[in-house]
C-alpha cells in the first residue's frame, strides 16, 4: 500500500529530527514524508532539508501564515497545503512533528487496513513522560485516534471530504467516517512517544474554541455540558469547564457555522448518546 505522511511543523527544531529518524527506521517505509514548514522562525526547515538531501522520500514544503498558534485551523491548513503536493496514495497520514514512533508502526497500520476493507481510519496511542515513565496521554476515549497520529484509507478520506480547517477536525473526521459506514480502529499495542504534551501552547482564546467546536458539531447544550465536564476533568482544570461553555454560548449567539449538516448532526448526537449508555449499562 502506498503511504503518504504529511507533517505540519511550526518551530519544531527541538523534535522534528527525532520524528523523521523514527520514520526512517520503520520496518515498512512510507513512499513520501512531506514536512510543511509553516512560517517557522527557527531551524526547522534546515533540519528537514538535511534529511531530504540523503533520503529522497523526505520532502520539505514551505508555507507562509500567521505565527499565532490556534488549534485546528492552522494545522489543517498546513496539512492541506502538503496534500496539494502529494503523490497518489492508498493511505494518507497526518502526523505531528514531535513524535517518536515504534519501528513497526506503519507496518501494523498498513496490515490493519489490508485485513479489514471497512477500516477507514487507524492509529495508535500517544504517551507522555511522567515521573520517568511513558504513560498513555489520557485526554480522550480509547476508541478515539488522536489528531497527532491519524491514518486514513484514501476512499474514506475522500468520502468524508478531507479535513475541516477548524477546531474539532479530529473528532468530526471520525464521526463522519462512521456516518458513511467506515470503522475507526485504534491499536493499543502501538504506543507513540509524544514529546510535547497537547495544549502546552494553547491560549485562553484557544480554550474557548473547544466550546465552539462542540457547537459546530451540533452537539446541543446537554451533550456539550457533559463533554465539557469530562474534558475539563481529564485535563485536571475545572475552570476549563466554564471556558468551554462560554465558547459554546458565544458560537450560538453569533450563529457560527456548523461543520456538519442537520442529518449528520442527528447521527452524531445519536451515536454519542449510544456510547454513553453502553458505558453506563
Amino acid at each position: 500500500m502506498r503511504i503518504t505522511i504529511i507533517i505540519p511543523a511550526f518551530n519544531e527544531e527541538e523534535f522534528i529530527g527525532l520524528t523523521l529518524q523514527s520514520l526512517l527506521e520503520q520496518s515498512l517505509q512510507a513512499n513520501e514524508v512531506i514536512v510543511v514548514d509553516d512560517n517557522s522562525t527557527d531551524a526547522t526547515a534546515a533540519i528537514v532539508s538535511r534529511f531530504g538531501e540523503s533520503h529522497k522520500n523526505i520532502k520539505l514544503r514551505t508555507k507562509q501564515s500567521s505565527p499565532e498558534h490556534l488549534p485546528g485551523g492552522k494545522v489543517v491548513q498546513a496539512f492541506n497545503y502538503g496534500l496539494q503536493h502529494a503523490q497518489e496514495f492508498d493511505i494518507v497520514c497526518k502526523f505531528d512533528a514531535d513524535l517518536i514512533f515504534p519501528e513497526n508502526y506503519l507496518e501494523l497500520v498498513a496490515q490493519t487496513f489490508s485485513k479489514n476493507e471497512k477500516t477507514g481510519m487507524a492509529g495508535g496511542f500517544c504517551t507522555i513522560e511522567k515521573d520517568g515513565e511513558w504513560v498513555v496521554e489520557n485526554l480522550t476515549n480509547k476508541d478515539h485516534i488522536r489528531g497527532a497520529l491519524k491514518a486514513y484509507r484514501r476512499e474514506c478520506f475522500e468520502q468524508i471530504g478531507g479535513l475541516r480547517e477548524a477546531m474539532g477536525w479530529d473528532t468530526v473526521d471520525e464521526l463522519l467516517a462512521q456516518y458513511h459506514g467506515w470503522e475507526v480502529q485504534t491499536l493499543p499495542e502501538l504506543e507513540v512517544k509524544h514529546l510535547k504534551p497537547t495544549g502546552k501552547t494553547y491560549t485562553k482564546a484557544a480554550k474557548y474554541k473547544q466550546g465552539q467546536a462542540f457547537y459546530s458539531l451540533r452537539y446541543g447544550f446537554l451533550l456539550t455540558a457533559i463533554a465539557s465536564a469530562k474534558l475539563a476533568s481529564k485535563k485536571g482544570n475545572p475552570s476549563f469547564f466554564m471556558d468551554y461553555l462560554s465558547g459554546y454560548f458565544k458560537a450560538r449567539k453569533n450563529h457560527a457555522d456548523f461543520l456538519v449538516n442537520k442529518k449528520e448532526g442527528k447521527f452524531i448526537r445519536s451515536l454519542r448518546w449510544q456510547k454513553m449508555r453502553e458505558k453506563l449499562f
